[in-house]
């Protein structure tokens, strides 16, 4: 037997925006005394929530745990900018590469159809609307360079798309700081931490939910133990769905970028406000360099999401501090975008982490006979930790679906170069990437 002792767990700062607009939420017990089970799910994000579900429909006489480290809807699944995106952000010209593309909006679509069948079961109330998405550039070399090769590719996948030009656009989304943008009808807009929550308090019988259940050491072999503060589970099969944390538990060593991603939701614009921009619709914005750039959102509450800094935090840790400056930034970046709403104040400001490759690949599969995984979403989350958590399921319980063969298409995280080197050369490509996108900012 193979044992792991954890000690890096995330962190709950209360911080998230989107928990802090919802109604207060009483989380389930953590885990207590001793727990024999089928299944073990660990990390109740978009990935474990789908894979504790699946399992619970494939075996409905298994009993399934389902651990959490936090509080659902608090860590990294909902505090994303709550995009259900249901395109490939890079698609080449090549057959092959076309045919990748096929398959990855399969699996996206999947995952979509799979939470509206949700949320109209179980009258989750998480704001999902379907306006599509805007992909805007700020100036003409932005739209030269990025926007007309993301045309191109939309047209060789014969996906539909209009080009919103500056006129209209400035109507649309109530600001002139964009020069054009790519308008796609097929995204879809939440709040994430809403979704969680919803997905959660509504799982099968058949699957218990621990809360604040950080697992401090972890045993493989042919019967899997995770021991807790308060208590153990022995479970025959154990599907892992955290993240950047599963090196915490021995998998994906050298093969997982932890990156940090900040975001401020503003306070709730006024009537007068809202008239002043002139949106009636609420609205998706993501950049064409999403590293460089900025993600916006008017929500259906009407306020201004700004997600922007996104950059390598190997320790999944954010300082308060920090966390100010990062606010002070988007209040600037805010007033550079509506000038015409000066009093308008950043009113949540919160830290997001999330789990890269450096090839863009998923660690999704079979890590041995009883564990499978579904992690490294590469900051696409929602669609793409939704449908692998489902397809780790069905492949460990043994049912053919044709979905698992495109998430195997999309390859696996690939090796790293050692400490120091990686760290020297993540950072000098994200200020390559900050150089390159400096007129889009």
């Amino acid at each position: 037997m193979n044992a792991k002792q954890i000690s890096h767990f995330p962190i709950e700062d209360n911080t998230n925006g989107w928990s802090r607009v919802l109604p207060m939420r009483r989380p389930n017990p953590a885990l207590a005394g001793l727990h024999k089970v089928d299944w073990v799910v660990i990390g109740a994000g978009y990935a474990g929530l789908a894979a504790a579900r699946r399992l619970a429909e494939n075996r409905p006489d298994d009993s399934i745990a389902l651990l959490d480290a936090g509080e659902v809807g608090e860590n990294a699944s909902g505090r994303n900018s709550g995009f259900a995106i249901d395109l490939p952000h890079v698609v080449g010209s090549s057959m092959d590469e076309l045919d990748g593309s096929h398959r990855y909006m399969a699996l996206a679509r999947a995952a979509i159809a799979y939470h509206e069948t949700q949320i109209e079961r179980y009258n989750i109330d998480c704001d999902w609307s379907k306006p599509g998405k805007y992909q805007t550039a700020c100036s003409a070399q932005g739209v030269t360079e990025l926007l007309e090769p993301f045309a191109r590719e939309l047209e060789a996948l014969n996906e539909p798309f209009s080009w919103i030009d500056k006129a209209d656009l400035d109507k649309r989304l109530g600001t002139t700081h964009f020069k054009a943008a790519i308008y796609t009808p097929g995204c879809r807009l939440l709040n994430p931490a809403a979704l969680v929550r919803g997905l959660a308090d509504n799982l099968p019988e058949n699957v218990s939910v621990y809360e604040n259940t950080p697992v401090t050491r972890f045993n493989s072999g042919a019967e899997i133990s995770l021991t807790t503060a308060g208590g153990e589970v022995r479970a025959k099969q154990m599907i892992l769905g955290v993240n950047a944390f599963a090196e915490q538990f021995g998998f994906y060593r050298r093969r997982l970028l932890p990156f940090a991603a900040n975001a401020s939701l503003s306070r709730q614009l006024t009537d007068a406000e809202r008239d002043t921009i002139g949106c009636e619709e609420n609205w998706g914005v993501t950049p064409a360099n999403a590293f460089a750039a900025i993600t916006m959102r008017y929500t259906q509450d009407h306020r201004i999401l700004i997600r922007n800094n996104i950059y390598y935090n190997p320790s999944m840790r954010e300082t308060a501090s920090y966390q100010g400056k990062i606010a002070r930034r988007h209040k600037r970046l805010f007033d550079e975008r509506f000038p015409m709403l000066p009093q308008v104040e950043m009113e949540y400001t919160w830290t997001g982490f999330i789990c890269l490759s450096q090839n863009g690949a998923p660690g999704f599969g079979r890590l041995a006979d009883n564990i499978h995984t579904s992690i490294c979403q590469n900051a696409i989350g929602v669609t793409k930790g939704t449908t692998g958590g489902m397809l780790a399921a069905d492949m460990a319980c043994g049912i053919d679906n044709e979905l698992i063969g495109f998430m195997q298409s999309l390859g696996e995280p690939s090796r790293l170069p050692m400490q120091p080197f990686l760290g020297i050369g993540v950072r000098a490509r994200m200020a390559w990437e900050l150089w390159r996108a400096r007129k889009e900012v």
